[in-house]
């Protein structure tokens, strides 16, 4: 296990302990992703760690985010549950004293960040439902005036409530930015049916969680879903409705015309434009007061959603 704590001169940390990657001896690694290690427990069922590693612009920054697996997995077990009327799921349990003995002796790196789950076969595809524009879609309008081939009104400004909320499928990158890609090209890849389902699905899905997180002052602007198989069943995987998948706005500040206030990694894509970084590597890492605030809005995001604090 590695942290990013430094002591200072009088021997307290300047930055609560942080896991940049963990370290299971016997376990096999299957990845290591932007912020998930993932390892095999054995041939159906995976083992998914949330590190607090965070990324910005394709790269992985050099210091991490207090709590933030923490949060992102508490938060995808909140919407897993929330969310079974509609789709299956690849959760198998989240309660490390459920975990085979092997896995239970690192319960100081996995206790509150990890889970198991099914090993499905998963679709290559984003499945991105966004509700406003912005991000990479406010890109595309600007140029196109549409995203991934849907045409949109003219007059739109950066942060504007769509007609309606609309499906922006991409591309799987294994390195750089995904690439946004029109229904048709989904079609092409992977079959009408299919694709077809995947649509219904994360509508469906944006639809419902949009509507609750409207209740609690929240407006989901956009996210994006993965889907896989288990057997012949679609099934809901890997992180759900979390600060890294999707963009939380607080809905009293929301304003039309520009970047918006979010509970999400916003702030560090702020901090890193400020510095004037090239976006090349190496990533930066970031001052203490940016990684703590920053770990403040993700457990907002948390606390807002689910009532409740981050246990």
């Amino acid at each position: 296990m590695k942290d990013n704590s430094e002591i200072d001169n009088l021997g307290t940390p300047s930055l609560p302990q942080v896991i940049l990657e963990t370290n299971l001896p016997g376990i096999p690694l299957h990845a290591r992703g932007k912020v998930r290690d993932v390892y095999v427990v054995d041939a159906n069922t995976l083992l998914f760690v949330a590190t607090d590693r965070i990324s910005a612009f394709d790269y992985i920054l050099a210091s991490g985010i207090p709590d933030k697996g923490r949060v992102l997995t508490q938060l995808s077990l909140f919407w897993f549950d929330f969310l079974s009327d509609l789709t299956p799921n690849h959760l198998i349990t989240a309660d490390i004293r459920e975990y085979p003995a092997n896995l239970r002796v690192f319960e100081d790196q996995l206790e509150g960040r990890s889970m198991l789950v099914h090993r499905a076969r998963m679709v290559d595809v984003e499945c991105v439902a966004r509700g406003y524009l912005c991000g990479s879609g406010w890109k595309d309008y600007r140029a196109t005036g549409a995203v991934c081939g849907i045409a949109l009104p003219a007059g739109l400004e950066d942060g504007s409530i769509l007609p309606e909320p609309i499906f922006t499928p991409a591309t799987k990158a294994q390195s750089g930015p995904d690439e946004n890609i029109s229904f048709e090209t989904v079609i092409s890849q992977i079959g009408l049916d299919l694709a077809t389902e995947l649509r219904r699905r994360t509508l469906a899905i944006y639809a419902k969680a949009s509507a609750y997180a409207a209740t609690k002052g929240i407006l989901l602007a956009d996210t994006k879903f993965e889907f896989g198989f288990l057997g012949d069943t679609l099934v809901l995987g890997d992180e759900v409705l979390t600060p890294d998948s999707s963009r939380f706005w607080p809905r009293d500040t929301w304003a039309p015309g520009g970047a918006q206030l979010s509970y999400d990694k916003q702030y560090v894509r702020n901090y890193l434009e400020q510095i004037g970084w090239n976006k090349q590597p190496p990533a930066p890492g970031l001052p203490d007061e940016v990684a703590i605030e920053t770990s403040k809005k993700y457990k907002e995001a948390y606390r807002l959603l689910t009532g409740n604090p981050l246990p």
